[in-house]
């Protein structure tokens, strides 16, 4: 599997047009994660706008450069009806959205199903840790948020996903893997061993795939991402003397690409 990095050509490339082209990307995400993503899309180059007050979610999905979606909006009052709205209205209007299916699998089968019940939309990406990306397939979640699995285990899961949804499929680990129903292929090394001790980073992680959505192909778009998450961990990780200054030198990381 071929490897990319922040220093490939196309991530370069689209880290220049995310930040030339300053798109507006509209997502639904938790009130713990909402202010990380905010800053991540800041950082390089996009407006975000987050949340479901009225009338929202049935009209910027139309108008966004691209749309994300974190599961776990749900316990932000966001209802499950706006949820299924805003995929919906991206998926009508043409705009590029991404899941994150944050949890799915855990013991929540009211939540799955809420969850599942928006891949008929359509995503462009979904993202996940290794135990998320498995329960999207069937199998075993992992304990609360957190993965179980490594993303190693689950590389034929990914594969099988993107081809059966039509999707890029992400997860998220010490290696990051991406295929799309193509057949592409990519792996995705670095970050930091504190990345997962910062509260939102994988939540922000499925808002900066969105924002590359807006500027390149959903397959570029999360190969970018994950390239730029990993840079920016592995190089704030060499200054950072803790979690707190970690999440502080990982937005400023992610500003200097």
């Amino acid at each position: 599997m071929e490897t990319t990095t922040i220093e490939s050509a196309e991530v370069k490339a689209a880290v220049a047009s995310l930040r030339e082209k300053a798109p507006f990307v509209y997502g639904l995400t938790n009130y713990v994660a909402a202010n990380l993503s905010a800053n991540v899309l800041l950082a390089l180059g996009a407006g975000p706008a987050i949340g479901s007050a009225p009338g929202w979610t049935g009209a910027f999905p139309a108008g966004a450069g691209a749309v994300w979606i974190n599961g776990a909006a749900l316990m932000s009052s966001v209802t499950p009806e706006a949820l299924d709205e805003a995929a919906a209205t991206a998926h009508r209007a043409g705009t590029p959205w991404v899941l994150d299916p944050v949890a799915i699998g855990a013991g929540a089968n009211e939540y799955d199903a809420i969850l599942g019940a928006l891949l008929k939309h359509k995503p462009s990406i979904i993202r996940g840790n290794a135990s998320e990306i498995a329960a999207l397939a069937g199998g075993a979640g992992g304990s609360g948020v957190d993965s179980t699995l490594d993303s190693s285990e689950v590389i034929d899961i990914v594969k099988d996903l993107a081809t059966r949804l039509d999707a890029v499929v992400a997860v998220s680990g010490e290696v990051d893997y991406l295929c799309d129903s193509a057949g592409r292929a990519t792996a995705v090394r670095g970050g930091d061993a504190r990345m997962p001790q910062v509260t939102g980073t994988g939540c922000s992680l499925g808002a900066l795939s969105a924002a590359f959505c807006a500027v390149v192909d959903p397959f570029t778009a999360a190969a970018a991402a994950h390239a730029a998450f990993a840079a920016a961990g592995e190089r704030a990780g060499r200054r950072a003397s803790g979690t707190g200054s970690f999440a502080v030198a990982f937005v400023d990381e992610l500003s200097d690409l």
